[in-house]
């Protein structure tokens, strides 16, 4: 059970618990509707990132969604997944070296929307983590 009472607020789970203040819900949501489309990197990708925080971010809700699903990976998906793997064990603390490798496969365009996305799903997944939302019951 999360820690706070949902809202009237909202579509799902998450977005209740946001709702308490529908300005920042509202905002939140498109910033992430936007982060989570096809852009330079495919929503498939984002995904498979998506997936990989979540394993180690502590949402519950998060994690119920599946683990990443190596079959389909591409060598981008990979590098990217990797790279989350390391932000999430480094805290964001990424050495130079590391760094080199993204941007032997990425753009610097890419790399920015990866970065963006990456710590915005990691807010959220921190949230979700903080608010003990855990997965809707089948």
């Amino acid at each position: 059970m999360a820690r706070i009472r949902q809202s009237n607020h909202g579509d799902t789970p998450f977005q209740k618990l946001l709702g308490h203040n529908i300005e920042i819900m509202n905002s939140w949501n498109k910033l992430g509707e936007g982060l989570e489309k096809d852009g330079l990197l495919s929503a498939q990708l984002k995904e498979q990132v998506r997936r990989t925080l979540a394993q180690t971010n502590g949402c519950e809700y998060c994690k119920a969604k599946g683990k990443p699903d190596p079959r389909l990976f591409n060598e981008k998906i990979a590098i990217s997944v990797a790279f989350a793997e390391v932000f999430s064990k480094q805290k964001g603390n990424i050495s130079d070296a590391t760094f080199q490798v993204l941007k032997e496969h990425l753009s610097d365009e890419e790399i920015s929307e990866l970065c963006a996305f990456i710590t915005f799903t990691t807010a959220s997944q921190y949230f979700g983590a903080i608010m003990k939302l855990e997965p809707m019951k089948a």
